[in-house]
């Protein structure tokens, strides 16, 4: 994967950029590394920073509960982390320098591959020149993530028991109650087998991972159905929090996952469509709220409006 590109902010002598990143997907918690070639322009530059962006397309929407908070109607583009590569540095007319990097990718970082195929969600990273006071934003270069273990074994263990992939996308705002660390969180829709169809349309997941767990986020959604105060179907939220390694004791992910989804049907049905509860698989909640507690090097959050494509021409005007 790579992206070369003439920076035009810094003139028709300015120089180039060629970043590549290592082969093979990354995961969440893991490292993205690769290289940044730069070659000179026609004239001697000072070289203030290289740094690399990451960059998320999300949706944002007014929100139909209070539990996921949201903004308006739209599509937008998240920067939700950030990578110096190099300091300063003179770099001559002509000369060619690589800057090696690798930075850990962040534990919420979502997923765009599923079920071994691409579900539309797009992510990627940006190279940032800054040159004399000047800084040019280059195009993006697209970003694979695969899914953490815990993941992928949540996942086959909701197609065993017979649910099946709608979509996916990434929602801008936060869960409530949960600790989840990024502005966005990725949404995954699955349609329910026959033995659940006639109690919810759908199912939608959410995975919130730290370092020492995984912290799944389940909704009920019932639309249109009766509900305890008249209005029609709204969705049921339940939390689970699970380690990386599995559950613990003689029960697999098969028979914990299935568990989790009788609970949130059993108690949507008999606390009514705005129950919100959550539980916890062997890890103590302070795993969570202290991982969400650490800043870390997360960076402020950017949401522009983009018009076109998502790789094509610059996404970073209008930009600070």
């Amino acid at each position: 994967m790579v992206f070369k590109r003439l920076l035009g902010s810094l003139g028709v002598d300015g120089p180039t950029v060629d970043t590549v990143l290592d082969p093979g997907a990354a995961r969440p918690g893991g490292t993205l590394s690769g290289r940044v070639r730069l070659v000179g322009g026609t004239r001697d530059h000072d070289v203030e920073h290289v740094a690399l962006e990451l960059v998320a397309r999300v949706e944002t929407e007014h929100p139909e509960h209070g539990e996921r908070e949201g903004g308006g109607d739209g599509e937008g583009v998240v920067v939700f982390d950030r990578h110096t590569v190099g300091g300063a540095f003179r770099l001559a007319a002509g000369e060619e320098t690589s800057l090696p990097f690798a930075m850990e990718l962040p534990w919420e970082t979502p997923a765009t591959e599923l079920y071994g195929r691409p579900p539309g969600i797009v992510l990627g990273v940006r190279t940032e020149l800054a040159v004399a006071g000047a800084r040019d934003k280059g195009d993006l270069d697209p970003l694979t993530v695969a899914p953490l273990p815990a993941q992928e074994a949540v996942l086959e263990a909701l197609g065993g028991l017979g649910f099946g992939f709608r979509s996916a996308d990434l929602q801008y705002g936060r869960i409530g109650g949960t600790g989840q660390r990024l502005p966005f969180h990725q949404e995954i829709e699955l349609t329910p087998p026959p033995r659940y169809a006639h109690q919810v349309d759908e199912i939608e997941l959410t995975f919130l991972a730290v370092p020492g767990a995984l912290e799944v986020v389940l909704e009920a959604d019932k639309r249109g159905g009766p509900s305890s105060d008249g209005r029609g179907g709204h969705d049921a939220l339940s939390r689970f929090t699970v380690p990386h390694e599995g559950p613990a004791g003689p029960h697999d992910w098969s028979a914990l996952v299935d568990g989790w989804i009788q609970e949130l049907v059993e108690h949507r049905a008999s606390y009514g469509s705005h129950a919100v509860y959550g539980h916890e698989s062997g890890v103590g909640a302070a795993v969570l709220a202290g991982a969400a507690g650490v800043a870390g090097a997360m960076v402020a959050t950017e949401v522009a409006d983009e018009a076109g494509d998502f790789f094509g021409g610059d996404s970073g005007d209008g930009e600070d």
